[in-house]
């Protein structure tokens, strides 16, 4: 796997490893005589008078301060101090895996090759060593991990793949920030299962190599989720079999994907692929032009696709069905949002259609958002078909109508601003899974159209927590369980206003916030500037 270099870090750290193998280095006081020291040598001595024998004076064994936590980015939730030299790489170190966790064998070869050590495979752990070991049953649930440092040696213990990964990002910070990994026990888990970053492919293009440095990057950050929203009315940015004429002349090869995905996948981060539906289609509405809606003098909405058509769920689901078998993770992000037909101030009568087709499949009481509510169940019946879980846009779920969004779609909660967007805690008091993409925090929108800044990391780092799920505000804590996590988002409505070299340098101080603030969802010990430093120290990101 290619890994961000760490030849200084190497360097640095074992002449610091020499340093402290010579001297005390200010740890403790040193002994200046050794045993034997206080005797008069026998050839000197009178003959007529016997040397008395001195007692040995042992040199005291050297003392250190209490530990304090590793500097890494998530902080760790908690470290139990001890007194030691902490670890460091040397001559004779290798990291190893316990007898029975060969499945971490990716981690370890990964963490070996950043600290330029050997890799033993499974075997015992010597002095020098970092040994990484699987147990189903530990305390602490998914993520999660235990780190030892004692002996001179290094052991992570996670129940899961994940975890142990985690617990290595750990040792790999720890000796970025200090050139050690501090003597004691670090037990840790993220605060919240979903924690990443959204990217919009479909408006502007990235690479697949400008993709894969930040997955990179979202790794050590301990982050777990890439959302990819790569279709909507500028382009449709992946290569397709079933339907080709869609797709954009730049863009993204399946062979590409695939090799995202495979370097997701040793990362620990799930890609959500994201087809915005039944707004948001313009790509898809140019080589298909009969399928947009118009309204009753015929005029079309720019990228709303006709849903009374049984063409247009065709096109969808046949989609939809593809790209959930490219995609191997467990969410499929249906969009449904600002459907055009909803924003205009009589549905039923600027879209007749829409309300007869309603009218047919619902009832005499239904009405164009029933029919759009409808159509977010029927895609998501398509991509639980293919053992996926539904997401969607706030905006797209109705209260009040003859048809209700299915309960185990997950709402993703980004905006106050449009139609259908009610309160965080009406989604909640149904009983609704939340995921916090709050636009007042955790937008970064190329050229700040529509009123749109870019964000700060010191204000999520200071301001933003997962319950801030709309403008400034907290939901109750009692909600805190219903709320799954949390993306910061990159959206690219005006494409051309950064590089991609300008998007990685602009996020890197806030996803490194949201990434804190996702992990631990209290208030920071460190202050900004110092959280900044860390970041600067770490390195990464750009």
């Amino acid at each position: 796997m290619n890994r961000h270099s760490t030849g200084g870090l190497v360097a640095a750290v074992l002449l610091s490893l020499t340093a402290a193998g010579c001297g005390d280095g200010g740890d403790g006081d040193r002994g200046t005589a050794a045993p034997g020291t206080a005797t008069t040598p026998a050839s000197t001595a009178p003959a007529t008078e016997a040397a008395p024998e001195a007692s040995p004076t042992p040199s005291p064994a050297r003392t250190y301060p209490l530990s304090t936590g590793p500097r890494t980015i998530p902080s760790v939730r908690d470290h139990e101090p001890a007194r030691g030299p902490g670890w460091r790489p040397g001559a004779g170190s290798a990291v190893v895996v316990a007898k029975g966790s060969g499945v971490l064998a990716d981690e370890a070869r990964l963490l070996a090759g950043e600290l330029r050590t050997a890799y033993r495979g499974e075997a015992p752990a010597r002095p020098g060593d970092v040994e990484l070991a699987l147990n189903r049953g530990q305390a602490g649930g998914p993520e999660s991990y235990t780190l030892t440092t004692r002996g001179g040696r290094v052991r992570i213990s996670a129940p899961d793949e994940a975890g142990a990964f985690y617990g290595t990002r750990t040792v790999k910070q720890a000796l970025r920030s200090g050139g050690v990994v501090p003597e004691g026990v670090v037990r840790d888990r993220p605060g919240k299962p979903q924690r990443g970053l959204n990217l919009d492919i479909a408006r502007k293009h990235f690479s697949a190599a400008w993709i894969e440095d930040r997955l990179r990057d979202m790794a050590d950050l301990k982050l777990n989720q890439l959302g990819l929203h790569f279709s909507d009315d500028q382009a449709f940015r992946i290569e397709s079999a079933s339907h080709p004429e869609v797709v954009s002349p730049q863009h993204l090869t399946k062979a590409e994907v695939r090799r995202i995905l495979a370097l997701a996948a040793r990362l620990h981060i799930t890609v959500v692929p994201e087809i915005d539906s039944p707004g948001h289609l313009g790509a898809v509405l140019r080589a298909h032009p009969d399928l947009q809606l118009r309204n009753v003098q015929g005029t079309p909405r720019q990228g709303a696709i006709d849903i009374s058509k049984p063409a247009s769920a065709r096109i969808v689901d046949d989609l939809l069905r593809e790209y959930a078998a490219l995609f191997p993770g467990p969410w499929f992000h249906l969009g449904a949002d600002e459907y055009q037909a909803l924003t205009v101030r009589d549905p039923a009568a600027s879209y007749p259609q829409l309300a007869t087709a309603a009218r047919q499949k619902y009832g005499q009481g239904a009405g164009v958002e029933d029919l759009a509510t409808g159509w977010l169940n029927d895609r998501a019946a398509v991509v639980n078909a293919a053992d996926k879980e539904a997401k969607a846009w706030n905006d797209g779920f109705f209260a009040g109508g003859a048809v209700t969004a299915d309960k185990d779609i997950e709402v993703e909660y980004w905006t106050g601003k449009e139609i259908g967007a009610r309160e965080p805690v009406e989604y909640l008091r149904e009983g609704r899974a939340v995921v916090n993409l709050n636009d007042e925090y955790l937008y970064y929108v190329l050229g700040e159209p529509n009123e749109f800044t870019y964000p700060t990391g010191r204000r999520i780092y200071e301001e933003w927590t997962p319950l801030v799920l709309r403008g400034e505000s907290a939901v109750p804590e009692r909600y805190a369980g219903q709320i799954l996590g949390g993306r910061f988002a990159v959206w690219c409505d005006l494409a051309g206003a950064q590089t991609p070299a300008q998007v990685a340098s602009g996020i890197r101080m806030p996803l490194r916030a949201t990434a804190q603030k996702l992990w631990d969802p209290a208030r920071p010990t460190l202050t900004w500037a110092d959280f900044r430093t860390l970041a600067d120290r770490l390195g990464g990101g750009a």
